[in-house]
This record gives structure tokens, sequence and C-alpha cells, in this order.
């Protein structure tokens, strides 16, 4: 095995591509045979050529973490540009009841879980932040069964804005308290930050980019590159506030999204987000998991990772379960809900490593190692439960659908 990963270790930079490359063909094809998603295949791969498998992808693998961060901020716009505009402005209220529910439930499920294990009041808050987002891991699964804009996809995915700024926002506020102390000046311009730029990009970008869109109707090749420049853009102005990028290209998707969807530049972007860079994401996640670290996370501090795991499954079923009561939908669209809201990918494992390397005057982190490898292994749980649950909640609704119709 040793020989093995040595001889990995030599190949030279074009060996490696092919490998990916060839993975991401072959992957996608071998989950449809065994009806496994697509998203599960690339993540076991991930983990099988990563650091810390064979070694086939070294530890800093630079181009493939920029080609899985442009993946990220494209799977959040494409969310975004999918969204009906009509149809989410009849259900944004439902979107805000689940946002509020899906972020505070287990928001406090975190907190509650983060005094339970000694952990002091502003650890117990950041460990509640970084279970109340979600990452849409399974929306490509419901573009390919054709139900993306259903009612609860469409609700789901505006639900992300509200969980992914609210856990970003009481991420900012405990990395402030954990270094300098609370102060109550930093935390409104925060909120002032966040009410400028949301207009801002909704209204403002939004405008500019439709219009440029029109103009450039008959040249794909501006579309392709405008509709890219507006995501990277909206992205970077999340960062400057503090703000996770991917608000930002959820955000330009949504402004964008009629206009969008007729570009034929689009429908090129589109194509390579989803068949190269949107997949280098999954791979991504794959590369940083450690199986190791995992199984030793589960034996030694299997009580923390069991709670964790626990109270976030149950408190997202909870959102789901409420949501899906008071708008009386059926209990798969109610599952499926909870299936889309369940993964913990990217967002959470950046945050967790932010709250990690954050150190106070008296060199205290403020989280431990504790809390940082159960983050792995909630993100390997749910990033695997989750689209195999949507697959699966997803196919159920297309039978039901069938035959009533």
């Amino acid at each position: 095995m040793t020989q093995l990963i040595e001889f990995f270790q030599n190949f030279p930079p074009m060996a490696r591509l092919s490998i990916v490359l060839f993975l991401l063909l072959v992957v996608p094809m071998v989950c449809r045979r065994f009806s496994l998603p697509s998203v599960v295949g690339l993540l076991v791969s991930g983990i099988v050529i990563g650091h810390h498998g064979l070694r086939i992808i070294p530890e800093t693998p630079i181009v493939s973490n920029f080609m899985a961060d442009v993946g990220k901020l494209m799977l959040m716009m494409f969310a975004g540009i999918e969204i009906d505009h009509s149809l989410f402005k009849r259900i944004w209220k439902r979107s805000l009841l689940l946002g509020s529910l899906t972020f505070s439930l287990p928001f406090l499920a975190g907190v509650i879980i983060g005094f339970l294990f000694g952990y002091y009041w502003v650890a117990a808050l950041l460990i509640g932040s970084l279970l109340a987002s979600h990452t849409l891991l399974g929306f490509p699964i419901t573009q390919k069964m054709g139900i993306s804009q259903s009612d609860p996809v469409v609700i789901t995915t505006g639900a992300t804005v509200f969980t992914d700024v609210g856990s970003l926002l009481v991420l900012a506020v405990c990395l402030q308290i954990h270094q300098s102390g609370f102060s109550a000046s930093s935390v409104a311009l925060q909120l002032v930050l966040l009410l400028v730029y949301v207009p801002l990009v909704i209204i403002g970008i939004g405008h500019l980019g439709n219009w440029l869109l029109s103009r450039f109707k008959a040249a794909e090749e501006q579309q392709f590159s405008l509709v890219l420049f507006l995501m990277i853009l909206a992205a970077f102005g999340a960062e400057v506030i503090h703000l996770e990028p991917i608000v930002g290209a959820f955000m330009v998707g949504l402004a964008i999204g009629p206009v969008a969807k007729r570009a034929k530049g689009f429908e090129k972007l589109e194509f390579l987000g989803l068949n190269l860079f949107i997949p280098f994401f999954y791979l991504n996640i794959g590369f940083q998991i450690d199986l190791k670290v995992f199984a030793q996370t589960m034996l030694h501090n299997a009580p923390l990772v069991i709670a964790i795991v626990g109270g976030l499954i149950a408190s997202k079923f909870a959102a789901a379960f409420l949501v899906q009561k008071t708008y009386r939908f059926s209990r798969q669209e109610g599952l499926l809900i909870w299936s889309l809201s369940l993964p913990q990918v990217a967002a959470t494992l950046a945050a967790a490593l932010v709250a990690y390397g954050t150190v106070n005057s008296q060199g205290q982190h403020l989280i431990g190692k504790p809390v940082l490898n159960t983050v792995i292994v909630l993100m390997v749980v749910t990033a695997f439960l989750g689209p195999i649950l949507t697959e699966r909640f997803s196919g159920q609704i297309v039978k039901s659908s069938k035959k009533t119709g």
C-alpha cells in the first residue's frame, strides 16, 4: 500500500487531472446503474484519491480548491436562477417560515448541546450556528427529477438565504466577542452592511445584469462571461462584509433568473457548471475527509458526536414537519424538505475551521479539536444521507404525481 501511495505521489499534474476527469465521466454512470445519487459516488471517489487515501491529489490542491469554490458558487447561483419568480412571490412567506424554523431549532439544539458538554456561552452559540445552515447538495437531483420548481424545493431553496445569513452573522459576532469582547457597535455595523448589501445585489446588480443580458442577446460568449462576472462580483461583495460568498451567488441568481434562463450563453455556463465545476466541488469535499480522524472521533468523542449529529437530524426534521403540517404538504414533500436541508458541508466546515483558528488573548481557541472533528463527522454523515434521501423522496413524489396525473 505504501509503495502504491508513493507511486501516485510522483504522478505529473496532467496524469492527476486525467484521473479526475475519468472519475467525473465514469462515477455518475456507475451511480445511475445502482440507483445512487452521483454526489455519493463523487464523495467516495474524493476520499479514495485524496490526501487521506491514495494521495493522488496533493495535501493542498490549489487548482482543485479553486474549481470547487467556483462550483460551490455555481451551485447556489443555479439554485437562485431556478426559482420561478412568480412562484417565489407567492410562497416567500413559506420560505421565511422554513428558514426561521430550520435555523432556530438546530441553533437552539446546538446551544443546549454546547452547554451540556461544558462549553462557555460564546462557544455554545458558535456550535448552534454551525448546525443552523444547510448546503443544497440535493438540488441537482431535484433538477434531474424535474421537480426543482415545485413548492417544497423552492421553499427550501429560498430558506437557504435566511439560514446562511443568520448562521454567518452569529459566527461573525462570536468571533468578535471571543477575540475582543462584546461590542454592540460591531454587531450594529454588521447589520447595517447587510441591509445595504442585499438591496444592492438584488436591485442594483440584478437590474444591471438583466439590462446587459438583453443587450447581448446575439452574443453568447458575452452572456456567458457576464453571468460568470456577476456571480463572482456578488460573492466578492459578500466576503467584503464578512458573509459567506454563496449568499451573494444565490442572490444574484435570484435577481437575474428570468432573463438568464432565456440566454443561450447561460445554457453553456450551466452545462459547464453541472458537468465540471459542481462535480469538482463534491470531489473536493471527499479530499478533506480523513477516515482515520472520522473513526477516532467516533470512538473517543462518541457522546458529543451522537448529540450533535442526532440533534441536527432531529431538529431539521422537526422544522420540516412543522412546515409540512402548516401548509398541508404531503408526507413525501415534507420528507423532501427535510432531506434537502440536512447536508452540512463546505460552509459549515469552513466556519468550524475559522472558529478553531480564532484565538483570544489567553491563547484559547473558540472551539477545540473535539468539536472540529465532530463537524467533520457531521459533514460526512449528512453529505451522504441528504442526497440519498433526496433521491428517494423525489422519486416517490414523481411516481405519485404520475399516478394522480
